[in-house]
């Protein structure tokens, strides 16, 4: 009876299939029509099916319903995959709109394997000196100046422990995506395998920018250091045989030591990770060193006087300037997502990457405190030269020989910078051109070094020629609002992460083949297996059985639906809450009693959508690293970021949403018709059918059934595994 059972249930599926070739008879016979009319041509032959009379009531019932939901979800799927990125020549309808929409939310599947063409090399140390030399650069040697002298006084050292804790937030988002996603991209990856595809894209592209400024912003001040250590005699001889240029947008000078040490370091990091891991390791050594001679002696030197109330206290700006000086140091801690970029080239990630964020922003936040601590202990704050500050420091205190120890320290931090820039922007360009967002020819790997050297030839000579010839200042604010907005996207990453249902545990490791089994990783998963998955433990994304009682409206919501839209409310309320928070009343024009009305509205329904987050199951994994407190320390994360942007000027969003743009047309020019997603939807629908007959148990029988022009299918048996990109 079980034999007749199967028999009937493969007559269903086939019956259903070739019922299929009859919907594409209409005035309208499109490719995917055609593809669905070679179905009829398959192999296999139908078995004889079980008559009606010899069914169970509720089993005929279901096999009635069955094949029409089957048939109207394939034609639609088919339909869908086989429209074109582009409008048509009439009026594009909702249900062509509606699939492009899909195109550009379409998600990249997770891969947890450990096979790349790049090298893993990088042990937990290398890891975290590359997130130490990107994070203690420039800005402990003239950051903790400018703070304490203009915004925080000595309390420059809480404003950097506040911006240190907020940037945990990111941090350990950052932690659990490099753990869980052991592949290059960092940012860009985390938002195309949970948010989309144009969104991908677009941070990959801000991440770009942001690498490419910040590295020749760099080796600019590498430049201007190493310059005013010789009296700036670099800088008058080049002004005296070459000129100086009063151009819009050009720099006063071409800075040939910039260019030439930009080309130098692209030359190392083209060697290989293990080369340039160790040039930076030993940058990185030096470097602290530095730092610690700079404490101690700091330290010795110190005068408590300093802090007292004759020369201004301990906070002399009082609270407000302690927060102002937190917003400028919390871009001092921007550097962990380089880790997360180097994932790929870890020797184990799973432990390495939660383990260097965790130890690099800790050292560079103490390193951060304790700095600021003895400049503000051996001099007094209003003294200090926010352009050098501790060297001019060690030289008021009569230890100019400290002075040039300093100056070798920060030449050293700065090399790191570079490094740490110039090794991680080839990585983001080709993560993108590897899933085909970007052009191939960057995808290229050395065979012997096993480095995207095309990309980092390419954007070596790019950044030697921005830092040769144009003026970065007003393009360094780019790196701001370019952080912030990673670090925004990679936050609602974690949450959508959070409450997706988890992958089959064969899918975590090196497939086992087996008689029987199949990954429902492809398109023809849409079709329903009813009946053949006992009760079981609930989903993420399903409302928690404790709560259901109490919240009943929720449990009829499909899987997953009640999450999305608590997501979105969540970020449209935190956007409105930041609002309110940095412009105020008076630049909103709101009477007293309107403002205090709306702040408490956005607040309220913050965190009411953080309250429904909270009450829907979540993942738990016990293998790797997992953000605390989700989706609390996400939303929070979240909501610092857009207040911090929302601070930036308006000529910075205008440059940032022009660089967009750019970026819009190299995605609808290239991206959309090369991307790796685009290709394998295609040939999943022209290549293979796939055909599920399914049994008693969990498992479902699988044939894959290709057209005559195809190549033969697999025998029976093989286990079908996905296409990966």
């Amino acid at each position: 009876m079980a034999r007749g059972g199967l028999r009937g249930r493969q007559g269903a599926h086939l019956r259903a299939a070739a019922q299929m070739e009859a919907l594409g008879a209409g005035p309208r016979r499109g490719r995917a029509q055609v593809q669905e009319a070679a179905l009829q041509k398959l192999a296999l032959r139908p078995k004889k099916a079980l008559s009606a009379q010899e069914m169970d009531p509720d089993e005929l019932r279901r096999r009635r319903t069955a094949p029409s939901t089957r048939r109207v979800q394939c034609r639609q799927l088919a339909w869908c995959l086989s429209q074109p990125p582009t409008m048509a020549q009439e009026l594009p309808s909702t249900a062509s709109l509606a699939c492009f929409c899909q195109k550009l939310n379409r998600l990249k599947p997770l891969e947890y394997t450990m096979e790349t063409s790049l090298r893993r090399c990088l042990t937990t140390l290398d890891l975290t000196l590359l997130g130490v030399g990107c994070m203690v650069g420039s800005g402990l040697y003239v950051l903790t100046g400018t703070v304490a002298k203009e915004m925080a006084g000595p309390a420059v050292l809480m404003s950097f422990g506040v911006a240190a804790v907020a940037s945990l937030l990111a941090a350990l988002c950052y932690a659990e995506f490099g753990a869980r996603v052991p592949r290059t991209g960092s940012a860009y990856l985390f938002t195309y395998v949970s948010i989309g595809e144009l969104w991908a894209f677009l941070i990959g592209w801000d991440v770009l920018l942001e690498y490419l400024i910040g590295g020749a912003a760099t080796a600019r001040a590498w430049s201007s250091y190493l310059d005013s250590i010789f009296s700036h005699r670099i800088r008058n001889f080049t002004e005296a045989h070459v000129g100086i240029w009063q151009v819009p947008f050009l720099a006063r000078y071409p800075d040939f030591l910039a260019a030439g040490i930009v080309l130098l370091a692209s030359t190392f990091i083209s060697c290989g990770a293990r080369i340039s891991s160790w040039v930076n390791r030993t940058f990185s050594a030096i470097s602290l060193a530095i730092i610690l001679f700079i404490i101690i002696l700091g330290f010795v030197l110190a005068r408590p006087h300093n802090w007292s109330a004759e020369e201004g206290g301990f906070a002399p700006f009082g609270f407000s300037g302690i927060m102002t000086g937190t917003a400028t140091c919390f871009y001092a801690f921007v550097g962990f997502d380089v880790i997360a970029a180097s994932s790929e080239e870890a020797r184990n990630p799973k432990r390495a990457v939660p383990m260097a964020i965790a130890i690099s922003l800790g050292l560079a936040a103490g390193a951060y405190i304790l700095v600021s601590t003895v400049l503000t202990l051996m001099v007094p704050w209003h003294s200090l030269d926010p352009n050098s500050a501790l060297a001019d420091a060690f030289y008021q205190r009569g230890y100019s020989w400290a002075g040039f120890i300093v100056a070798a320290g920060s030449i050293c931090a700065m090399n790191t910078v570079l490094l740490t820039a110039l090794f991680s922007l080839p990585r983001i360009i080709y993560a993108m051109a590897v899933d085909g967002l970007f052009f191939h020819v960057f995808a290229h790997v050395h065979p012997r070094t096993q480095v995207p050297v095309v990309g980092i030839l390419v954007f070596g000579a790019l950044m030697a020629f921005l830092v040769l010839l144009l003026d970065l200042e007003a393009l360094v604010q780019f790196l701001s609002i370019g952080t912030l907005m990673a670090y925004t996207f990679v936050a609602t990453s974690i949450i959508v992460l959070r409450f997706q249902k988890a992958p089959p545990a064969s899918s975590l490791g090196p497939a086992s083949p087996g008689p029987m089994a199949k990954e429902y990783n492809s398109f023809s998963d849409h079709i329903q297996l009813v009946g053949t998955e006992p009760a079981s433990a609930p989903e993420p994304g399903q409302l928690r059985p404790a709560l259901r009682p109490y919240l009943g409206f929720l449990g009829g919501c499909r899987p997953g639906a009640a999450v999305a839209w608590a997501l979105g409310v969540l970020v449209a309320s935190a956007i409105t809450l930041g609002c309110v928070l940095v412009f105020g009343d008076s630049a909103l024009q709101l009477p007293p009693w309107g403002y205090t009305l709306l702040l408490l509205l956005s607040s309220a329904t913050f965190l009411l959508s953080l309250l429904v987050l909270g009450a829907h199951q979540q993942q738990h994994r016990q293998d790797t690293f997992q953000v605390p407190m989700a989706p609390l320390t996400p939303a929070l994360s979240i909501l610092l970021n857009v207040v911090l942007m929302l601070k930036l000027s308006y000529l910075t969003w205008l440059r940032f949403s022009i660089w967009l743009l750019i970026g819009l047309v190299v995605y609808f020019g290239y991206g959309i018709r090369h991307s790796k997603e685009n290709q394998r939807e295609r040939s999943e629908l022209t290549a293979t059918h796939y055909v599920v007959y399914p049994s008693s148990s969990l498992e479902a029988t699988v044939q894959a059934v290709q057209p005559p022009s195809q190549a033969p299918a697999k025998e029976p048996g093989h286990t079908e595994q996905p296409a990966s990109p």
